[in-house]
């Protein structure tokens, strides 16, 4: 608004002399009252000028004694022309309308509170605007009732400046987005409830806190964002950052879809940036079903297109390998597959073991990927029939005896054991169309979070015959006409989150069609005999 400019009058007191002995009627517009000029007049024009509300004051008797360059501006009357006036009759509302007007403006000298109203005024070109004011009476020295002042803007503007404060107050309340003022430091100033409960912590608690020590992971993604805003401006789509959390149950991986408002103040002359408004909303859990369901199609076509290129092949062990080959493509860095070594001894494969063998388990390594980072389909090894040397307890062994999946992961410290979770296929009796049990096991105390990167441990890869860079495992046993006829081991490197319990279900999906291939291939030399 722009400012404002005043003048003052005063009729004569009872102890002055009267200004026209023969006049009844008080100044006329724009006529000055001798006694009002002082050191003070001069600092309360200028207050008066620089007020962003137009304002006039009334004196006892209704006589206007102060009008604004604000009251100027939006009715067209100067100061010169309103000062003096006895009331708005005639000039600034109309005829029909000035007694109602006038009572209502001059009954607050009667309340002890300032009063609201709104009416129509009329502007200088003959124009009417809707006006809101708020008059409050003016005490004299005796306590009594001496005027009235009243600050009066445009309807239209009042309730545009309300339902800003509205909307601020709903934001900071009531909304269900996450919203945080953050100063140019870089530290939250304001927060709302949802922030708060995002964030994990308090509205209070977080006031001032550097951003590091509520985000663990993806701090720097937001601060780049936010120095980005400040520099730049407001981006014009928003962003989806992902971020780990540090709340009093733990830390959590959380993705948040932001949006971001460079604030500056309205009353500078030049732009000052106070801050960044940064509004977020939680989304984890629409991302997570948005990538469960990508992968599930994408498996899905994985094995629609491996069952077309098997049913092209001649050999039912290159059939097995092309299963293989298209279950690693997103899913595991390396593959193997060990076969059932027939009797002590004796050469080839066994055709399988049922559950009640007795006496362990030797496995030959039949097929597997090119180690060492090579690219390329798996091959046959080429190792005959020598059983590789698995210790006891080997996660390929478990899967043998439960008959199951079986995961498995490096240590994520410098001491410790790997963790193995079993799951799938447990108990006695096979697998007969479905799972026979239940889950046999749980996380162990090495397994890796899927947010945190392990640190790989060859030594621990190699001591269960894998290649170096593995770091987890899942084993799932190869099951076809009621017999476990070998394992097929998938590994991940360090880069890779661990196997977790859909992973398992669909490294079982395969197995059972390479299960498949194996059996044939196993049957066909038989047949041929």
């Amino acid at each position: 608004m722009s400012a404002s400019r005043s003048e003052t009058t005063n009729p004569a007191g009872p102890d002055e002399p009267e200004s026209d002995a023969g006049s009844d009627t008080g100044p006329g517009p724009g006529a000055e009252v001798p006694g009002r000029d002082g050191p003070g007049s001069d600092l309360l024009a200028a207050l008066l000028d620089g007020m962003d509300a137009a304002l006039c004051a009334f004196d006892a008797g209704g006589v206007i004694t102060h009008w604004n360059r604000e009251a100027e501006r939006i009715l067209g009357w100067s100061a010169e022309e309103a000062v003096g006036r006895h009331g708005f009759a005639g000039w600034a509302v109309r005829t029909a309308d000035a007694d109602e007007v006038q009572a209502r403006l001059m009954a607050v000298m009667d309340g002890p509170d300032r009063q609201v109203d709104e009416f129509a005024l009329l502007r200088k070109d003959g124009g009417r605007v809707l006006i809101r004011t708020q008059s409050s009476a003016v005490r004299g020295a005796d306590g009594k009732p001496a005027g009235v002042y009243s600050a009066f803007s445009e309807v239209h503007d009042q309730v545009d400046f309300e339902r800003s404060v509205a909307l601020s107050e709903a934001l900071f309340e009531d909304a269900s987005w996450g919203v945080v003022l953050v100063d140019v430091d870089l530290r939250p100033t304001v927060v709302n409830l949802q922030a708060a409960r995002l964030l994990g912590t308090g509205r209070t608690s977080v006031l001032g806190r550097p951003l590091g020590e509520l985000i663990t992971q993806g701090v720097e993604e937001l601060e780049s964002a936010l120095h980005h805003v400040l520099s730049e401006g407001a981006p014009s789509a928003v962003a989806e950052l992902w971020m780990t959390v540090r709340t009093p149950d733990g830390e959590r991986r959380r993705c948040w879809r932001c949006g971001f408002l460079r604030l500056a103040s309205p009353l500078a002359e030049e732009p000052v940036p106070l801050g960044v408004g940064w509004m977020f909303q939680d989304v984890t859990d629409m991302k997570v079903a948005v990538q469960e369901a990508d992968r599930l199609r994408f498996r899905g076509s994985q094995l629609h297109r491996a069952g077309r290129a098997a049913a092209e092949c001649e050999d039912p062990m290159e059939a097995a390998t092309v299963y293989l080959d298209f279950a690693l493509a997103g899913f595991a860095d390396h593959a193997l597959i060990d076969l059932v070594a027939e009797g002590r001894g004796s050469g080839g494969f066994a055709s399988g073991t049922s559950s009640g063998t007795p006496g362990p388990v030797r496995l030959v390594r039949t097929v597997a990927t090119p180690a060492g980072g090579a690219s390329g389909p798996s091959t046959q090894t080429g190792s005959g029939f020598i059983p590789v040397r698995y210790a006891a307890g080997h996660p390929a062994l478990q899967a043998m005896d439960r008959i199951g999946s079986v995961r498995a992961s490096a240590p994520t410290g410098t001491g410790g054991t790997a963790g193995a979770n079993t799951g799938g296929n447990a108990g006695g009796g096979g697998n007969r169309g479905g799972n026979a049990g239940g889950n046999r096991g749980g996380n162990g105390g090495g397994a890796s979070d899927a947010a945190r990167q392990p640190v790989p441990a060859p030594a621990w890869a190699s001591s269960r015959q894998w290649p170096e860079d593995s770091v987890h495992a899942l084993c799932t046993v190869l099951r076809s006409r009621g017999r476990s006829l070998g394992v097929v081991t998938f590994l991940r490197g360090a880069s890779r989150a661990a196997f977790e319990r859909p992973d398992a279900v669909f490294a079982e999906d395969v197995t059972v069609r390479i299960a498949a291939c194996l059996d044939l291939s196993a049957l066909l030399p038989a047949a041929d005999d």
